[in-house]
């Protein structure tokens, strides 16, 4: 032990306590460098191996020639993260003194640099300075901790140039520290240290020229670029911004940009206040350098300057950055074009709270002068503006789906500095595209890693006598699957036989994915963190790795299982007599397809076992339907599609709605029925620590279009409850327009709000508005759900068949992680809306026109937006545009009418249109449609369809793979 410091501090309960922190100093802690026989062998296990190579080969510096280690400091680590990971740069080492700073200035960068640490081919060393006897520094007096930081780290650099000496080598090995601070680069020289910039290093490799392209700018945010008039205002100080919040001057928000528009945004405020829940915020310099989600602090303009949100359609496309008097004129259409009724609270960005940048992927908008090395990034995202960048491969990177990051934005400058980070090739390509979706969409699909794969089982596996502890034997069950063709992660099993009583015993069986997955290991870890399967149209980006996916927890025919059962004895009437729950080992009689199972049950030639159960199933399930339906739960619709693809090209050859069985309502009433049971078991047994999930019901607000719109069909729908709603829309039935009741309930959906996990002793309203019941969690798909395995572990602790673990018991925790849950679920649904518009594209690409039949779902002021069911796409008629003549246009709202010259289009009218793909952005492509019945003056101009077109989700069909 080295020191000992002591002193005395105040607890919150007012009690003085005398606080000893002992500081335990080694000599046996390595350097890390594998020809080094000075230092003691790492101990197994503490992480310490040698990292370092023993020669190190890295790229050859015209600066310094010789062998070298690189050793960074805090801020170069923080700001150059991208070019220490390129696979060119090896042998660093990483002080702990520069760790710890990096983890409490960035969980990202933190998180990035650990990987790095871990990838043996990078031969990166993370040496524990503050722990070896000759480098630990204690703070003197007066000097701040960053001084005392900076100077720890020019001592380790000073010990390792001398520790280094005494190889025995003909070569030594010599340490350069790198730093982007100038007071501590010229300290470091003053005291013999060889140091660089990061720039300095990096443009000495001059084999490796590309490597200067992800170079960060590392001047300050604030600070001005040379020339250049100031645009922006000046950002409040932090330290200023919190006291003004606190004192009410400020509010703070998260920053949300506009996609329609660049010179608008909104600030949704953080607290209860339902006051000023969203403020506007319109025009370059009120925006003042806020990117989308970033927390800021905004100031309320008086109520004489509030503004409504604006109908204008405005995309940044000019090339030339400096031309501001173009954005006034821009600003100047906002105030004309606003609707002077509603007006809503409006304010101005004083300061940036916390900037939530990442990685941004999109296109190089290439100079016109020639040979200019800085030019303008295009974000895939509207909501973010364009990024300068300097790059000397524009040529190269013309016309590739490219990444890049931002490091920071000055005053006088029309668009924030960046760096270009990688290229992820053509745009276009499939590859590239489903790339971009997931990094847009924030997807975590990287490969699994080494530490996550350790903690799956060795194979070849077998359930062992120390699995079948507190588990049933129910292999004797004539139990099947059902599920759609492809599907190898089968997450549930169902059966149903008659027992001696009469009565029925039915069960629902559940992969034991929790068996797999301990609490606290990578790869639980790993697995919250994605929180979900993503599926998109030819690719699934799995929660779990594949072994445990699609093997081990795959409840897969003929093969012994794992499983978590809930069994029910029920009458013939579906009354549940007894509920119990079980760890259970089952052996599936078959896997099924829907369309199998309902083939099945439909043949009167089959009368096995299997299919007398599925009959006794199909019974069942009918009856709890309509008990569901008569208690108030919702039908809805949505038009979802599939994809037939091309075996060897795998590109969309046909494109159809998806067609439901019995067989799939079958399941899907068995999936309520267990979630219910399963929440209502939880509850009772952790009242404030149980996972469910809830739908709220929608303010009556968000019925108002599909009131109007049934209205103009002489119809009405009752909005005033659930049971009200699913009655009217059972009763809104035209015998001449049978699809009518379809796309009413395509409507009603549009009118839900989105369904969400929460934690119970946080909540007070558990009801599921969709689903008409009380409460609800899910349990029935923990192979593709994080929230499913949560549930399964409360699920064994109230049965006595697992033991608990601190965090499964912490409220607060648990709220936290349904917050992640939640984005990820919600991203994962965004995705997949992507990759189908994606793919739709790619349908269209080859058919040049097509002539299809179409709906019209809303009308808007000057375009219609209609509905294909052929393909379940849907998309806007626009009938003005640029260079047209604009036909005379009159919008009823309470009718929902739109008249273009002599035809009036009304809700739900039967249309015919032609649809294409527009290419001419390669970046933003989009479907186009032209109204072609009925025949309008002058409607030859095309009309586009936003592949962005976004819909509200069914509250909680089970939507399965």
């Amino acid at each position: 032990m080295l020191t000992s410091r002591t002193f005395v501090k105040r607890t919150r309960a007012g009690a003085v306590v005398k606080v000893v922190r002992e500081h335990y100093l080694r000599d046996d802690i390595a350097c890390g460098a594998a020809a080094c026989r000075l230092c003691p062998p790492a101990a197994p296990g503490t992480g310490t191996a040698p990292g370092l190579e023993a020669r190190p080969n890295g790229p050859a510096s015209s600066l310094c020639p010789g062998p070298h280690f690189l050793l960074p400091d805090t801020n170069l680590l923080l700001h150059q993260i991208d070019i220490l990971e390129d696979p060119v740069i090896k042998n660093v080492i990483v002080l702990q003194t520069v760790l710890q700073e990096v983890r409490n200035r960035s969980a990202p960068v933190y998180k990035r640099i650990r990987d790095v640490i871990q990838n043996p081919e990078k031969h990166f060393y993370s040496f524990t300075n503050e722990h070896h006897r000759e480098t630990y520094i204690e703070q003197k007096r007066g000097e701040t901790s960053n001084d005392r930081n900076d100077r720890a780290i020019r001592v380790a650099v000073k010990w390792y140039n001398e520790h280094l000496k005494k190889i025995e080598d003909e070569e030594k090995i010599q340490v350069i520290f790198l730093t982007n601070d100038r007071t501590n680069k010229e300290t470091a020289l003053e005291e013999g240290i060889t140091a660089y910039t990061c720039e300095e290093y990096i443009k000495s490799l001059t084999a490796n020229p590309e490597l200067v392209d992800r170079l960060a700018c590392v001047s300050d945010e604030g600070k001005e670029i040379e020339g250049g008039k100031i645009i922006f205002p000046e950002h409040i100080p932090l330290s200023k911004l919190q006291q003004g919040i606190k004192s009410g001057i400020y509010l703070q928000g998260t920053y949300r940009a506009s996609r329609e528009n660049y010179l608008e945004a909104t600030v949704w405020v953080h607290g209860d206040a339902e006051e000023n829940k969203e403020i506007i915020v319109q025009g370059l310099k009120h925006l003042n350098r806020a990117i989308h989600e970033d927390i800021v602090a905004v100031e309320l303009l008086s109520k004489d300057e509030w503004v409504a949100p604006s109908s204008v359609v405005l995309q940044d496309d000019g090339q030339n950055e400096e031309d501001i008097e173009n954005e006034e004129e821009k600003e100047n259409t906002l105030k004309t074009s606003v609707n002077k009724d509603i007006l809503r609270p409006t304010g101005r960005v004083v300061g940036i709270i916390k900037r939530n940048w990442r990685p941004y992927c999109g296109m190089l908008s290439k100079s016109q002068i020639k040979e200019a090395r800085r030019h303008l990034f295009t974000p895939a995202d509207r909501r973010i503006p364009r990024i300068r960048i300097e790059t000397r491969q524009a040529d190269t990177l013309e016309g590739q789906r490219i990444i890049v990051a931002i490091d920071g934005w000055p005053r006088n400058s029309r668009y924030p500095n960046g760096h270009f980070v990688k290229n992820l090739g053509s745009a276009g390509d499939k590859e590239t595209e489903t790339e971009v979706l997931l990094l847009e969409h924030d997807v975590p699909h990287q490969a699994f890693s080494q530490a996550v794969l350790s903690f799956l089982p060795k194979m070849p596996w077998s359930i062992t006598e120390e699995d079948m502890k507190h588990r049933e034997d129910l292999r004797h069950l004539n139990v099947c699957s059902v599920d759609p063709p492809g599907c190898t992660d089968i997450d549930d099993a169902l059966h149903c036989r008659e027992i001696g009583n009469g009565n029925l015993e039915v069960g629902v069986h559940i992969a034991d994915v929790s068996h797999f997955i301990r609490p606290g290991n990578a790869l639980d870890e790993e697995s919250v963190k994605r929180g979900t399967t993503v599926y998109l149209c030819e690719k699934r980006i799995d929660m779990v790795p594949e072994l445990l996916s699609s093997n081990l927890c795959s409840l897969r025919s003929n093969v012994d299982r794992l499983a978590f059962s809930c069994i029910w004895e029920m009458n013939h009437k579906a009354e549940i007599l007894k509920t119990r729950f079980t760890k259970s080992i089952i052996n599936s009689k078959a896997s099924l397809t829907y369309a199998e199972a309902q083939m099945r049950i439909d043949s009167a030639a089959m009368n096995d076992d299997i299919t007398t159960s599925l009959r006794g199933l199909n019974k069942l399930a009918k009856i709890l339907k309509k008990k569901r339906i008569d208690n108030g739960a919702l039908t809805l619709a949505s038009p979802e599609v599939r994809f037939h693809m091309d075996s060897e090209t795998h590109d969309p050859i046909d494109l159809q709605t998806k067609e439901l069985k019995e067989t799939n309502s079958m399941v899907e009433e068995f999936m309520l029925l267990a979630n219910i049971s399963v929440a209502q078991k939880i509850y009772d047994e952790f009242p404030e620590f149980s996972l469910l999930r809830k739908h709220p019901a929608p303010p009556p607000s968000n019925y108002d279009i599909l009131v109007k719109a049934a209205k103009s069909k002489n119809l009405e729908i009752k909005t005033d409850s659930a049971k009200a709603l699913a009655e009217s829309l059972d009763k809104a039935e035209s015998p001449t327009f049978p699809y009518l009741n379809t796309l009413l309930r395509i409507l009603a959906t549009r009118c839900m709000m989105q369904a969400v996990y929460f934690c119970s002793g946080m909540d007070n309203d558990f009801h599921h508005y969709g689903l008409a019941s009380p409460i609800y969690t899910h349990f029935t798909s923990p192979i593709r759900r994080y929230a499913d395995i949560i549930v399964h572990r409360l699920l064994a602790v109230a049965i006595g068949a697992d033991s608990t673990y601190p965090e499964l018991l912490d409220k607060h925790k648990l709220a936290e992680m349904c917050k992640n849950l939640n984005y990820r679920h919600k991203m994962a649904q965004y995705a997949q809306r992507a990759s189908v518009a994606f793919h739709t594209q790619l349908f269209f690409k080859t058919k040049g026109v097509v002539n299809e039949d179409a709906y019209i779902l809303f009308v808007r002021k000057n375009a219609i937006v209609v509905l294909i069911p052929r393909y379940g796409l849907e998309g806007t008629v626009f009938f003005e545009e640029e260079d047209k003549p604009t036909p005379k246009l009159e919008y009823n709202s309470e009718v929902p009418s739109l008249s273009v010259e002599d035809t009036t289009l009304h809700v739900f009218d039967k249309v015919k249109v032609n649809i294409m793909l527009d290419d001419s952005n390669i970046q933003h492509q989009k479907m186009r449609m032209v109204l072609v019945e009925p025949k309008i003056l002058g409607n030859d101009m095309p009309a586009t369809l936003s592949a962005e077109a976004s819909s509200k989700d069914e509250p909680e069909q089970k939507k399965k793979k």
